[in-house]
């Protein structure tokens, strides 16, 4: 399900069945307040005032239950009630006490379900609808809702299904919902124009041909503004190949241009008075005869030449082209996605990204948005001493590091060689992916900064 349209209503007086929220700590002085009929019934169930705990609990008469949620969550988290959203029996709800604030978000959310390759379930429980007294929260959740849901299908997709062509459908998608300007470059085209998104890319078969993907929206006299998403439709490692454990999963390496994508659609739905220029470097990392090599030099867009040590270091090259071409047009602000290293996710696990950026202010404002929609980033040092490990000895620069130490750091290094002059400056090493299931949250493609991201662009750019 991706139309939450139905699932989150403004509050006209309509029945629904009460959804109480306890504090653990609430819990004893509450239970004392009930009957004995509902203490007997909790205590059979072994409702004990733990977080998590839940029950149904008969009314007057029975028929008209309600839900109790003992719940250590406060009202700044969208996941609060994600789990009663899953799990309560089709019908119409609405919390007893209180505001449903990012709650409605994770109430969607816990909806949303991936079925492009699944059969009906002919057994699945039918839509659980909650009510909200705060209407104008209702669109602004349903476009986050939907941007979030884009993310995890794009993700989960299949790379049969997901490749540089199906990244162009989105985007021209996209475009045309409202009113964007959409030019690709495909193909040996790129040679002279992007090299090292055409190298990286040359292998796959021709229908999966590498491509650069440019949409333009908005204003042209609005303040720039820059998405970048790495758009690896599947990653072999190239030559460098690629363990099979390794490979598994890299279905997902598309997950920077399913942020970025979402990001510009969040943005243009709200119609923030801003320029926006989005780009998407397109490519499936494949091996084949015309694969690129360890030790080849390749040039670049900006026309530094970069000395290839390892093929499956090739998301930085396709963004270093495309973090270029965003340069020509002088934005003020870039942001780039990319699920870019595993050292990120060595040090940082999986729901982190991290976080670099040339400007502490910029820096600031990420980590404040995150803190305060509950998708936390974590921020990493654009160390200048480490600059000296991209050096090499036949060209201007390294794609990779030797040794392996500081691989997050040494790739956002490179990065910034490619970063135009002058424009703040952000880098967002997503993971895209959801290992262990939590409410709300199912396991597979997930959206990892993408509202901290919002967040701060709506803060620094008011909606028209």
């Amino acid at each position: 399900m991706s139309d939450f349209t139905a699932l989150l209503q403004p509050n006209r007086g309509q029945p629904a069945r009460s959804i109480e929220l306890v504090s653990p700590d609430a819990f004893a002085s509450w239970l004392a307040a009930q009957s004995p009929r509902i203490r007997a019934l909790l205590a059979a169930a072994r409702v004990t005032g733990k977080a998590g705990n839940r029950a149904i609990l008969p009314g007057e008469p029975a028929e008209d239950w309600s839900t109790l949620l003992v719940c250590d969550e406060d009202e700044g988290s969208p996941w609060r009630i994600a789990a009663l959203a899953e799990t309560l029996p089709e019908g119409c709800y609405r919390l007893k006490a209180g505001a449903v604030g990012a709650a409605g978000l994770g109430w969607l959310l816990a909806q949303h379900r991936f079925d492009r390759y699944r059969k009906d379930d002919a057994a699945a429980s039918g839509p659980r609808v909650l009510v909200t007294g705060e209407p104008a929260t209702i669109a602004p959740t349903l476009a986050l809702a939907l941007a979030t849901a884009t993310v995890r299908d794009m993700v989960n997709t299949p790379s049969a299904d997901m490749g540089p062509a199906e990244l162009e459908a989105a985007a021209e998608a996209l475009a045309a919902r409202h009113g964007g300007t959409l030019t690709v470059l495909r193909g040996d085209a790129l040679e002279r124009g992007c090299p090292m998104i055409h190298a990286v890319g040359r292998a796959a078969v021709r229908h999966r041909a590498p491509r650069l993907i440019e949409l333009v929206w908005g204003r042209p006299g609005d303040r720039r503004v820059a998405i970048v998403g790495k758009g690896v439709c599947f990653d072999s490692g190239g030559l460098d190949i690629k363990p099979s454990a390794g490979m598994r999963l890299m279905k997902k390496d598309m997950g920077g241009a399913a942020h970025a994508l979402a990001l510009a659609e969040l943005a243009m739905t709200a119609r923030l008075p801003i320029r926006l220029h989005l780009l998407i470097p397109a490519v499936e990392n494949a091996i084949s005869g015309d694969a690129f090599r360890p030790g080849d030099v390749l040039g670049t867009r900006q026309g530094l030449t970069v000395e290839n040590t390892n093929t499956d270091a090739e998301g930085r090259l396709v963004l270093g082209d495309a973090l270029t071409r965003a340069g020509e047009e002088q934005p003020e602000l870039v942001i780039d996605f990319a699920t870019l290293t595993g050292a990120a996710r060595v040090a940082l696990g999986p729901d982190l990204p991290a976080t670099f950026a040339n400007d502490d202010a910029l820096a600031d404002a990420l980590l404040a948005a995150g803190r305060d929609v509950r998708d936390p980033l974590w921020r990493l040092p654009l160390w200048d001493g480490y600059d000296d490990m991209l050096k090499s000895d036949i060209a201007d620069l390294v794609n990779s590091a030797e040794g392996g130490f500081a691989g997050a750091i040494t790739a956002a290094l490179f990065l910034r060689r490619f970063v135009p002059a002058g424009a703040q400056w952000a880098h967002l090493d997503t993971f895209a992916w959801r290992p262990t299931a939590r409410p709300g949250r199912p396991r597979g493609g997930e959206a990892l900064g993408l509202r901290a991201a919002w967040e701060m662009l709506k803060g620094r750019y008011a909606p028209r």
